[in-house]
């Protein structure tokens, strides 16, 4: 936690890591205490997740752990789940800002969603998106934090880490 936080207040570059631990190791604390740092700094939190099932996990914890500060910090949800009419309304929300906290999955790297002000993008299961899908959002935004979450890295990934590429 500490080494995340100090490349987050770092701003010489920014925050490329990988968060490699087991189920129930802790990375999803890590990543709602990172998450925390950043909308401090009023700048918005996306959680890109590779299924549906896991997007709405992490919405409802998110949602839950900041439940007294929603007013500060609201939560949306992007996924094929959601009604139309409900997701052009969180889009809108997302570009004006007012939306903080976004969690999705592959909606999140769509030219239709276009954030206002984002500061981390938090990747879990990095194993389960292509080079071009983990680059997209980084791409649109160069001065972007990334959180990389995964207990099963590939290779390419841990080597990145191991060789100092990749914090």
């Amino acid at each position: 936690v500490d080494d995340i936080m100090k490349d987050i207040s770092e701003k010489s570059r920014p925050m490329d890591r990988l968060l490699c631990g087991d189920v129930g190791f802790g990375k999803t604390e890590v990543a709602l205490r990172c998450a925390f740092r950043v909308l401090l700094g009023d700048r918005q939190v996306a959680i890109l997740a590779p299924t549906t099932i896991l997007a709405q996990q992490h919405y409802e914890v998110f949602r839950s752990r900041f439940e007294e500060l929603s007013a500060h910090f609201p939560v949306a949800c992007l996924t094929r789940f959601g009604s139309r009419k409900a997701l052009l309304e969180a889009r809108r929300q997302i570009a004006s800002g007012d939306v903080r906290i976004i969690v999705g999955t592959h909606m999140l790297l769509g030219e239709t969603t276009k954030f206002h002000n984002l500061g981390l993008l938090i990747v879990d299961e990095e194993h389960r998106f292509g080079v071009n899908q983990k680059e997209k959002l980084r791409c649109k935004h160069k001065d972007v934090d990334t959180l990389f979450l995964s207990a099963t890295p590939i290779p390419r990934t841990l080597h990145l880490a191991l060789s100092g590429l990749r914090d």
